[in-house]
């Protein structure tokens, strides 16, 4: 055979942690929806979880002024000095403890230093243990695999307004444990661990120094009934706790790709990981940031206010629904409706099959329970609507989901 024309077709073999690496479904399923409305299909989304308002505007022009002022070159790994004085403020002033700027971290978004995290807390194959939340934020248990940690789930009760039992987190915790994952006010849920739940955690995790813990707590500003509280308030919880809180949630910043973290240990350990990934966060972006925190937060207030306005609108509908039974969600801009009975109705066999007809039946696009890991046993079938929605978006898709299920009611 000539040996010009004898070309291999394979190609060499992956990795098993890249075969391994989860995703976040949320992206999966806009893909599917921008496919039907291509093809001239109306839907109405309810699948990604961003704040549906443009920046504000004093952000975007400090930006424009990052840019103008010739501020392109990369910056510290760990961040400007002035955006992590900034953070360190910020997250030390809403949670009444005390931040140095050296104990915080910038990234490109909040996300990354979950793998950060687990990566510097575990080690690959040696049976490290990571609890986490069930449903909870899918990038958790994909991270966990990836890093070759054990994932030990913690189910999210609907029972107890979709926070866990802290006795169950107690048996959970074994000398394998190396980290503990607490996400409030919660994706895709809407809970929040309220003070009594977190005073409980910390008394459980006060006797395990040995574990550490990873607040993720990016709708921190997002808490619609009393107070945000935070683990790292507790005495003796804040050396052990890596605050995860970031721009993109409170300042409608998604795309900026500006988070921080905050953890006095860590913090050389995250700026290295930076160093050997990113280098650094955009520093236009640091900048914008910078002015998010310290300038006038009444674009802020007033996106708040409206997602509290929208949470109340969509649980009064989805509670109107046939089938339908939904928690009031306590803070974040989701609501996950019990889902169970409507499936039952509709003839659908669980959650997935009923998120793909109303997509394709109703044009209307949600996300189902499973894309937030397994099911939490006996609480039936849940679906995920995020409700950074324009009103009128939200009652003309909740309007279609009622009118589907009666339809197909058998």
């Amino acid at each position: 055979m000539n040996a010009a024309l004898d070309i291999h077709t394979t190609v060499p073999r992956i990795s098993r942690r890249g075969e391994s690496l989860g995703t976040e479904n949320a992206f999966v399923v806009l893909a599917e929806v921008n496919t039907l409305v291509r093809q001239g299909k109306d839907v109405v989304s309810f699948c990604i979880g961003q704040p549906d308002f443009p920046t504000p505007v004093n952000i975007q022009d400090a930006g424009i002024a990052a840019i103008r002022s010739g501020k392109h070159g990369y910056t510290p790994s760990a961040g400007i000095d002035e955006l992590r004085a900034a953070a360190a403020r910020d997250i030390g002033s809403r949670r009444g403890i005390d931040i140095a700027a050296d104990d915080v971290v910038v990234g490109a978004g909040a996300k990354p230093f979950i793998a950060y995290t687990i990566a510097s807390v575990t080690d690959y194959g040696a049976g490290d243990e990571v609890i986490y939340p069930v449903p909870g934020f899918p990038i958790y248990e994909s991270q966990i695999a990836a890093n070759g940690a054990v994932p030990v789930p913690i189910y999210l009760k609907e029972a107890r307004d979709f926070a866990f039992d802290p006795n169950e987190l107690e048996a959970k915790i074994t000398p394998q444990t190396k980290l503990v994952i607490l996400n409030t006010p919660q994706n895709p849920t809407g809970g929040i661990l309220r003070r009594s739940d977190l005073e409980a955690i910390a008394e459980i995790l006060l006797g395990h120094p040995h574990v550490w813990i990873f607040a993720d707590e990016i709708y921190s500003r997002l808490s619609y009934d009393g107070e945000f509280v935070s683990l790292a308030q507790f005495p003796g919880m804040l050396e052990q706790t890596i605050i995860s809180d970031g721009a993109s949630k409170t300042w409608a910043m998604t795309g900026w790709r500006i988070g921080f973290i905050a953890n006095r240990a860590l913090a050389p350990v995250f700026t290295r990981w930076i160093t050997n990934t990113d280098s650094c966060a955009s520093q236009i972006s640091q900048w914008a940031a910078v002015e998010a925190i310290d300038g006038p937060q009444d674009a802020a207030d007033a996106m708040r206010a409206s997602f509290l306005q929208r949470r109340d609108l969509i649980v009064r509908l989805l509670n109107d629904v046939p089938g339908f039974s939904c928690k009031t969600p306590g803070g974040a801009f989701y609501a996950w409706p019990n889902v169970t009975e409507a499936c039952k109705l509709t003839g659908c066999a669980d959650s997935e099959e009923f998120r793909k007809r109303l997509l394709y039946d109703a044009g209307v696009a949600v996300l189902a329970d499973i894309h937030f890991g397994r099911r939490v046993p006996g609480d039936g079938q849940h679906i995920r609507f995020s409700y950074a929605a324009a009103p009128e978006a939200i009652q003309s898709g909740i309007g279609r989901i009622a009118d589907f299920v009666r339809e197909n009611s058998r």
